[in-house]
């Protein structure tokens, strides 16, 4: 009988193991980056080109390799970091596996130049699909120089699995980022294409922080700096009113190494409970350091989730340096242990005794009106909206003039149906008797009547239903919006990600009527914007578009066009708490019933709410 279980060939595994290890180039960046952090490097540079499809390069300035070394380093389990199975808890650095430089060489073609200080020359190494090429002694500096070249070249498949360059250069951004973070005393840069992304020196943790992400963070961020004997924790995390909508800026580091963790998260969450919106999320950047005894990282190819062995003690006191540090810079409830648990009361003060005035005259069964009584009690001051635009705040009598200007309504229009979808029923308003006028409520929302009921109309999503259905349109008529070219052309400084975004979205952006040109570093100039959005704020336009783009994408995969149209929409239309007037109130509401469905915003959230002739009837009948 022949037998069916043979080993298999030492290539396929290794391409087995890769496809563990290499997802994609941020995974080469990942585990190079590493590397050269336990080679003891000071500075390291990353080059990529083609969102590191055609290279992924990373020097460094560490200890470098003798000639065995060099060659062992691409032999798959061959490490120097653990030598018998305890050593497993009892890590103090990135890799461990021996796995990566196998796994890259068995999918790439990899050259190696490395040398150490002691030595005079360095050494060559080139490997291409696992084959061993040659090595061989040349010039090189102290450190090593990783290069990984045409990614999947032997395998079509993988490669046709991996996204457009935007996309990729995003993920090698954000691994990036998650190893510069940590490791603030070394000197990081990063080229893509031959552009500067990031040129990070050795400098303090927030001004890493403000380095990677934003120049405008230290003013948002409090810091944490906690140590018991089981965990310490240092870091910052974000204000309450700067919680975002979409969950970014979010780092777990244990032992300097980033993680993703659910479980700490909701510890996160529950401190900032009542603190902020239930769908906001609050940036942080939190450090903890735990004895490896405790921890597990060998549960995950790519290291980035760890098993605790008591994941509860963990949650408990990372839960409290939140609130602590929220408590301490007076943006939640703390309690000062250190003072009496009692009233602080002034004994000294003598309090006065309340007094009810009431008016002896008052009668509730007459038909006069009185100016300054209610029921017999001193009438308390009302400050509602309604009464400030009143003219008569303590008489309701005239409430009939309210709706005056729509007693002889002309109801005149196109007899052409407009069908509105709700969850209830069909209902159907014929252009003939609905009276296209309206009123404003609390500069939220529009008033409008019909013969068979009332409308009440959420004036912001009605307006980015309308943007929405006129950008789509543009599309469909293959034309492009026009634009207005601005007098003093705006400069708009971007993060790496955020700059990445706009290259991707720019034949978008000119469809829709702006004009954008490359600045430099993460650097746009603005030439021109849409003409028909008249004045607004440019930077914060593009800069709001770019952050409803990111949470589109976070919440549903949808077209990039299309979720190019929701953005522009949700930043370009009016918000609540704008006062609008006669007519622009009648041409939003004969805009909004010309949409192709009126009942929903781009999102999918309500616009209107219908109440029937009958229903109306009906309450006033009880």
């Amino acid at each position: 009988m022949q037998n069916v279980i043979t080993l298999l060939p030492e290539s396929v595994a290794n391409q087995i193991a890769a496809g563990e290890v290499v997802q994609r180039p941020a995974s080469i960046v990942k585990e190079l980056l590493e590397n050269a952090i336990d080679a003891k490097a000071t500075f390291i540079k990353l080059i990529v080109k083609d969102a590191g499809k055609t290279l992924v390069q990373v020097i460094d300035n560490g200890m470098g390799m003798n000639p065995v070394d060099a060659r062992m380093a691409f032999e798959r389990h061959a490490t120097s970091k653990i030598k018998k199975a305890e050593d497993l808890f009892q890590l103090h650095t990135k890799g461990f596996r021996g796995e990566a430089l196998a796994s890259i060489a068995a999918v790439a073609q990899v050259e190696l130049k490395t040398k150490r200080e002691e030595d005079i020359v360095g050494q060559l190494i080139e490997i291409e699909g696992n084959k061993f090429i040659r090595q061989e002694e040349c010039q090189a500096p102290t450190g090593s120089s990783f290069s990984v070249k045409n990614l999947f070249f032997n395998i079509p498949a993988r490669r046709n699995f991996l996204k457009d360059d935007g996309v990729e250069l995003k993920h090698i951004i954000d691994e990036f980022e998650r190893v510069c973070l940590p490791h603030a005393n070394i000197q990081f840069q990063l080229f893509s294409n031959g552009n500067e992304i990031y040129n990070l020196p050795p400098t303090s943790l927030i001004e890493r922080i403000s380095g990677l992400f934003s120049k405008n963070l230290q003013g948002k961020l409090v810091q944490i700096n906690e140590e018991t004997d089981v965990v310490k924790i240092s870091g910052y995390v974000g204000k309450p009113e700067n919680a975002k909508k979409r969950r970014g800026d979010q780092y777990f580091f244990v032992n300097n190494r980033f993680i993703k963790s659910p479980y700490l998260h909701h510890a996160i969450a529950e401190a900032y409970r009542e603190l902020i919106a239930s769908d906001a999320h609050p940036s942080y950047y939190l450090f903890l350091e735990v004895n490896p005894e405790f921890i597990d990282i060998n549960i995950h190819p790519t290291k980035t989730e760890i098993k605790f062995q008591d994941e509860k003690i963990i949650y408990a006191l990372l839960h409290s340096a939140v609130k602590r540090a929220l408590g301490k810079a007076n943006l939640a409830p703390s309690l000062d242990f250190n003072s009496e648990m009692s009233f602080e009361i002034d004994y000294t003060k003598s309090v006065a005794q309340p007094t009810v005035t009431v008016n002896k005259d008052y009668n509730p069964f007459s038909t006069g009106s009185s100016k300054s009584t209610s029921a017999g009690y001193s009438q308390p001051r009302q400050d509602t909206a309604l009464q400030k635009n009143n003219k008569h705040p303590d008489s309701y009598r005239d409430w009939e003039n309210l709706y005056q200007n729509y007693a002889n309504t002309d109801f005149k229009g196109e007899n052409e149906n407009l069908q509105l979808e709700t969850k209830a029923e069909q209902i159907k308003l014929d252009h003939d008797v609905f009276t296209h006028k309206g009123f404003q409520l609390y500069n939220k929302y529009i008033v409008s009547a019909h013969e068979n009921g009332l409308l009440v109309i959420d004036q912001q999503r009605a307006h980015e239903r309308i943007l929405y259905e006129h950008y789509i349109a543009t599309r469909e008529k293959n034309g492009a919006a026009s634009t207005q070219q601005i007098l003093f052309p705006v400069t708009i400084e971007l993060t790496p990600n955020d700059y990445v975004l706009l290259e991707t979205l720019m034949p978008h952006f000119k469809l829709l009527g702006f004009e954008i040109e490359p600045f430099g570093k993460n650097t746009v100039v603005v030439q021109g914007t849409p003409a028909e959005l008249g004045e607004f704020n440019t930077q914060e336009m593009v800069e709001g578009i770019l952050e409803t783009y990111k949470l589109n994408t976070f919440d549903v995969k949808i077209d990039p066009f299309e979720n190019m149209c929701k953005s522009m929409a949700k930043s370009a239309g009016i918000k609540y708490g704008k006062s609008l007037d006669e007519q622009e109130i009648a041409l939003m509401l004969e805009h909004l019933f010309l949409c192709e469905n009126p009942m929903y915003s781009p999102n999918g959230k309500p616009v209107i709410m219908e109440m029937s002739k009958i229903e109306l009837d009906a309450f006033f009948k009880r």
